[in-house]
């Protein structure tokens, strides 16, 4: 995977993003949370991409991310003169164009379930992404409990303990790595920041998720980036 930092043109950059191959368009990595998503699917599975980063927050931030999408949200994968501006989308496009990977499980009734889980991910659970955003750097143990909050981390409890009860058999969601754990580390990594209390079969599966390599690497670049996000940073609770 090659990294490209914003250039002083966006017409450059585009065209260079436009060559054969696929281009993940990213926020930083250490707020951008619907980024992490299809890059850890990507990076786990050997998809081979070119990373372009635009950073949050800054006053060309917009123009940067329409120049990609007419949508104004990152991710965006680049594929050819095909864009795709939505993560599950991406997720999807992928499991189609690497079919032999088998970015979803294999079985029938836990890729039904993979896919319930991942579309739960997408559509809900807005106390918590409102209560606690995703700052892998900073350290916030106790914070953004609403009630609603409280709600979205019990029935995250629940899939996980599903998932893997029914398939996981003590490893990922669904046995082997797939989207759903790449949806799902995120929701880790906010745990960690917030210091979320879990049962420990949960803690567990916590700690497998964070140390698998896409995920382990993706949190070590975060941490080493050196710029901020003014308005993410304002979001965090008091």
């Amino acid at each position: 995977m090659q990294t490209t930092q914003l250039d002083p043109s966006l017409s450059q950059t585009l065209a260079a993003a436009r060559e054969p191959g696929l281009t993940l368009v990213i926020g930083n990595k250490n707020y951008s949370s619907w980024s992490m998503r299809p890059w850890v699917a990507m990076t786990a599975f050997g998809i081979p991409f070119q990373e372009v980063r635009v950073l949050l927050d800054q006053d060309d931030t917009a123009n940067r991310i329409c120049g990609y999408s007419a949508s104004g949200r990152v991710p965006v994968l680049l594929a050819g003169e095909m864009t795709i501006w939505d993560s599950l989308a991406i997720c999807e496009y992928l499991a189609e164009q690497f079919q032999e990977l088998h970015l979803w499980p294999q079985d029938v009734a836990a890729r039904a379930m993979a896919r319930s889980v991942c579309a739960e991910m997408h559509a809900g659970f807005a106390d918590l992404r409102t209560s606690m955003s995703m700052n892998i750097r900073a350290s916030y143990p106790g914070k953004g409990r609403t009630n609603g909050t409280q709600a979205d981390i019990g029935r995250i409890s629940e899939i996980w303990e599903e998932c893997l009860s029914r398939f996981g058999h003590h490893q990922f969601l669904f046995g082997d790595f797939s989207i759903a754990d790449a949806y799902y580390a995120p929701v880790v990594l906010r745990f960690r920041t917030y210091g979320v209390s879990l049962a420990p079969a949960l803690d567990a599966y916590c700690q497998r998720v964070l140390a698998h390599p896409a995920v382990a690497r993706w949190v070590d670049e975060a941490m080493a980036e050196t710029e901020t996000a003014p308005k993410h940073d304002a979001e965090m609770p008091d």
